[in-house]
């Protein structure tokens, strides 16, 4: 099916990108140092590095949870993408300890589940819906890709290429098997990935199998449910739009339900278009893209507005203290992105691709490496959330980052994220090379039949100033395509110190992105890429010059919560204000039309980050005189305000942020 795969670019994999630069390659160093031996330790303490022994018994400490397998995986997944960049032997002997459990749990027929070895083994694939069997498949699958691509050992590729032969037997339309799929979508996107590693097509055509049978009549959920004499109806999620199941996927405009699976699925839909050349799955996955960023995304990249089935609601449902915006979600519209981008080639999915990068996913770690948020909602007052239990139900929304959750699949993952961050960075396509996100690094490349380094130096996000030097390894003739975002108004370029021409943003499809105004492209911009074509010498030197003023960002007036309210961004960061730094009762402060606000960097503030600082309004309760009404309007006072990103916020001392700031 090779030949038919219709993506333009490919991504430069995270092997051959080396991140060095002032923002992002710290990160990497505290997740590598920090939260991958804390993760490990709390995979260790809740018994699920010991569940893999299969000596666990009835009554005894840490049952093992359904889908802890999926925690494990993620973990050696994580690893894996650390170690090719920054090779570790005792890590390395760590997780290859772990791996000879995992393969020593491997059944003789190839099954491969904690859960369902040692608590319940009646019940295999019995209940789709509701257990997570596929989706810890798929888990365990990635983590097999990575560890392969990143050392070379095939231990665990083999114990999983079995497993999926093994699954590949159970499901599919064939006599006696079953036409079922996962409650909790992921085995798909990872199906193409062992397909990709191992050229097997089996496992490419069981994740379409997936795909396709999905939401399809009889409904399998149905079917299984009656086999397990349950009724249907009786079912958590309220409805197969929970999991997506509702109607087949090409029939599905709107995102529904689950947010994560939702991303999985989504990611898993394009990965099986990208090879199979169905144009009808590229066409679902546009209306859906056109949905989640115009209707049901937050301006932070999160995305699932309800705790309640972590959900999906209603277009413009984007409340903002119950916020649920899950870590996991912001990390799945990661994905989701990353693979829509290589169809074209299109800006639109870069643009969001880094604001969920830089706000939704990067809020989900403490600084320090130690503390995760689940939740991400963009107004808090840990006084309500201590006295309206009503609002916060779920333990996983919190005015304070955690060390670790029941549910632990947030931690493990913005550890994968974060580790395999060098992967998003570039494309290329045959004599093409694009530059989506802007770090500082190094990247090799192959294009046009020899290898190009490309070496970006840059201070962004604080600055939008970048240089990448170009290296081929002889004078060669190819295109380099530098994103524009589309947060960008009068970008400049130069090429060996040669101005050239580039529009300040293009039209790309899918709509504007937020703060974004569209306007028709000039000759050097293609799809909000500013394309240079030309004959490369080694040392030739591209400059980039993004402006980042302070702006401010207006919701649609459809969003009931942001009306008459404004989010402040800089570049692809947004910004929020923290009780620390503003004092209590945030919703009190107001921001006059015509007040300045001006950017500065603070070397000493949460490691190094540029504030916004201005002169805002605050209501002044002393007026009221203790009248809780009074037919008067409350006096104001001028106070200053100073606004930090939002991924930082919670580093400090607990206490109110908000993001959408009264105007007036």
């Amino acid at each position: 099916m090779s030949e038919t795969r219709m993506r333009k670019l490919e991504p430069v994999p995270f092997n051959q990108v080396a991140i060095d630069g002032p923002f992002w390659a710290p990160r990497q160093q505290v997740n590598r140092e920090v939260t991958l031996p804390i993760e490990y330790e709390q995979c260790e303490r809740t018994g699920r590095i010991a569940a893999w022994k299969l000596d666990w018994k009835p009554g005894q400490p840490n049952p093992p949870h359904h889908f802890w397998d999926s925690d494990v995986a993620k973990w050696i997944e994580a690893a894996g993408y650390s170690l090719a960049t920054h090779p570790d032997e005792e890590l390395e002997q760590l997780v290859d300890g772990v791996i000879d459990m995992i393969a020593g749990a491997q059944q003789e027929d190839g099954y491969l589940n904690i859960h369902f070895t040692v608590v319940e083994p009646e019940n295999r694939w019995k209940n789709l819906r509701d257990m997570h069997e596929l989706y810890c498949a798929g888990h365990l699958m990635e983590a097999a890709v990575a560890y392969y691509a990143s050392t070379g050992k095939r231990r665990l590729l083999d114990v999983m290429c079995r497993y999926a032969e093994t699954i590949d037997t159970v499901f599919g339309p064939g006599e006696g098997q079953k036409r079922g799929y996962p409650g909790h979508e992921e085995i798909e996107l990872a199906l193409v990935k062992l397909y990709r590693v191992t050229g097997e097509e089996r496992y490419l055509d069981l994740a379409k199998f997936f795909v396709d049978e999905r939401g399809r009549q009889p409904h399998y959920y149905d079917v299984e449910a009656r086999a397990r004499g349950e009724d249907p109806q009786d079912f958590h999620g309220q409805g197969y739009d929970y999991n997506q199941s509702h109607v087949p996927v090409r029939e599905q405009d709107t995102a529904e339900g689950h947010a994560v699976r939702a991303m999985y699925l989504y990611s898993g839909m394009a990965d099986v278009a990208a090879e199979t050349g169905d144009e009808s799955l590229v066409a679902a996955c546009e209306r859906l893209w056109w949905n989640v960023t115009q209707r049901r995304m937050y301006v932070t990249g999160g995305i699932g507005s309800s705790s309640y089935g972590e959900r999906f609601t209603y277009d413009y449902d984007l409340p903002n203290d119950v916020a649920y915006a899950e870590t996991c979600a912001a990390i799945g519209l990661v994905f989701w992105a990353h693979r829509m981008l290589q169809f074209d080639g299109d800006r639109v999915y870069a643009d969001v691709m880094e604001r969920a990068l830089y706000n939704g996913v990067l809020s989900g770690v403490s600084l320090d490496g130690r503390t995760f948020f689940y939740a991400n909602p963009l107004e808090v007052d840990p006084e309500k959330h201590a006295r309206r239990p009503d609002l916060f139900r779920s333990p996983s929304v919190s005015p304070t980052r955690q060390g670790w959750f029941r549910c632990a699949c947030c931690p493990p993952n913005i550890a994968r994220l974060l580790a395999s961050l060098g992967q998003t960075v570039y494309s290329q396509s045959g004599r093409e090379a694009y530059v989506h996100l802007y770090v500082g690094g190094r990247a090799e490349l192959e294009l046009d039949g020899q290898s190009v380094t490309l070496i970006q130096e840059t201070r962004y996000p604080w600055e939008g100033e970048v240089q990448i030097t170009v290296h081929p390894q002889r004078e060669a003739s190819f295109a380099l395509a530098l994103r524009i975002p589309g947060w960008s108004r009068g970008a400049s370029l130069e090429v060996n110190g040669q101005p050239l021409e580039v529009g300040a943003s293009a039209a790309v499809k899918g709509g504007a992105s937020p703060g974004e105004g569209a306007v028709p492209p000039n000759d050097l911009t293609e799809r909000g890429y500013a394309r240079i074509d030309r004959i490369w010498r080694p040392g030739d030197t591209v400059r980039l010059s993004l402006p980042m003023p302070v702006e401010r960002i207006w919701a649609h007036p459809t969003v009931q919560e942001d009306c008459g309210r404004v989010a402040l961004q800089r570049g692809p960061l947004v910004y929020c204000l923290e009780e620390i730094d503003n004092g209590p009762h945030l919703h009190s402060i107001a921001l006059p039309r015509d007040a300045a606000l001006k950017a500065e960097f603070d070397e000493n503030l949460l490691g190094g980050v540029v504030v916004i600082r201005g002169e805002a309004e605050r209501q002044d309760a002393s007026e009221c005189q203790g009248a809780l009404y009074r037919p008067a309007r409350p006096a104001t006072k001028a106070v200053p305000l100073k606004a930090v990103p939002y991924y930082a916020w919670a580093n400090r001392e607990p206490g109110e942020m908000l993001v959408w700031i009264r105007e007036r």
